[in-house]
């Protein structure tokens, strides 16, 4: 369904901005009167990631007046293959001041606000009050949800996106007229499903794909053309290259914007609602974990241990802890692989930081092995702690 312009236009366009927008002036469906209104956006990108990379950039180059970035994550060397707004120079460097370079490189005109803090309870409300549309750049279910929430009752409309290897999605939500994210996902998967970006990997380029489609219906509810996905879900699959769009219907039970919302909705506590682990792998882990520093006396001392690296085969190729044994998490889960786990040794189990390893932990206890263990912080403690000359991930 088509929706009026989100913002009111701008008195008028200056001499140099008619000339850097004049590709999107002599579109009628845009023309002067909607660059007005990106001229006079204020637009807050959750996240400067791989999806607030291209989703700000273009934001920038499309002329929205206001541009927040809300991010208090550093550059990595890791992000560089997908995190397009930054560069070899920025690691180390905050990514919310990062990208605010690259922006004032690409379009000096757009003002920049810098959040360079996490995402909370506490300010969620305040900032987004600032700002007449959300994008949503965030990569985990706990910040999705309080988006969500504070978009809800703050009655704003969102775009939101969630890639995975080859695999993207994108929608509207906006309550007042569809549904909200928690009426598509009332609850988040159960803990460990879902492998996060880090885990499982994603295409780089994927990033752009989604994000672009993110920019396009900001575009599109600030400047009141087209339809936007307002209760519809865009599904992407890059092997396929198919785009196919699903109908989302609001929930007239949905806990949030099916009855009427109040600041007590915010007072979930997120990280539990959507727990990195499960109550058994919690449990499991209690009096069952050593350090990567412990692991290693035990190798030196030469203790009769079985070390079951519990990631993918993939990673175990970029980087293994030596003397360890690839059983992937899944085959331990169901039950497949516990046939090669020796009843004479004491299992050591890790994963790439301890949160599969955990999950492994638990199934590897119930079928019997009570002294098996876990190593907190995985491969990567191991990299840090131990053998800086073995490369991380």
């Amino acid at each position: 369904m088509s929706l009026p312009p989100l913002v009111e236009p701008a008195a008028e366009l200056t001499v140099d901005e008619i000339r850097r927008y004049s590709r999107h002036l002599i579109i009628p469906d845009v023309g002067v009167e909607g660059q007005k209104r990106l001229k006079n956006s204020r637009v807050l990108c959750v996240g400067a990631g791989g999806l607030g990379s291209p989703a700000l950039l273009y934001l920038a180059a499309a002329g929205v007046g206001t541009l927040g970035i809300i991010d208090f994550d550093t550059v990595d060397a890791s992000n560089l293959q997908r995190q397009i707004i930054h560069g070899v120079s920025d690691v180390g460097r905050p990514k919310a001041e990062s990208a605010a370079a690259s922006i004032r490189e690409i379009n000096p005109l757009v003002n920049v606000v810098i959040h360079n803090t996490a995402l909370d309870r506490d300010n969620v409300l305040d900032i987004f009050a600032q700002y007449d549309l959300i994008v949503d750049g965030t990569d985990n279910f706990a910040t999705r949800y309080m988006v969500n929430d504070a978009a809800v009752l703050l009655g704003k409309p969102y775009v939101w996106g969630s890639i995975y290897r080859f695999d993207g999605q994108a929608s509207v939500f906006w309550a007042e007229h569809g549904p909200c994210y928690r009426c598509l996902y009332p609850e988040p998967p159960p803990p460990g499903m879902v492998p996060s970006c880090a885990e499982g990997g994603v295409l780089g380029v994927l990033c752009a794909s989604i994000g672009a489609i993110q920019v396009t219906e900001a575009i599109k509810l600030l400047t009141g053309t087209g339809e936007p996905l307002v209760g519809s879900l865009m599904i992407y699959d890059a092997l396929e290259m198919t785009y196919r769009k699903i109908k989302v219907r609001k929930d007239p039970n949905c806990v949030l914007c099916g009855g009427n919302p109040t600041l007590t909705a915010l007072l979930d506590d997120y990280e539990d609602f959507c727990g990195a682990v499960s109550a058994d792998a919690e449990a499991a882990v209690v009096d069952s974990t050593i350090s990567v520093r412990e692991l290693k006396e035990w190798q030196d001392a030469g203790k009769d241990i079985f070390l079951v690296d519990v990631r993918e085969p993939a990673e175990y190729e970029i980087v293994r802890i030596p003397g360890s044994t690839l059983i992937p998490k899944g085959e331990i889960l169901s039950g497949a692989a516990l046939a090669r786990l020796p009843q004479d040794k004491q299992i050591v189990l890790h994963c790439k930081s301890g949160v599969r390893s955990a999950e492994a932990l638990a199934a590897v206890k119930a079928a019997g092995f009570r002294d098996a263990v876990h190593v907190q912080g995985g491969v990567l403690a191991w990299v840090k702690q131990i053998d800086p000359s073995l490369p991380s991930y």
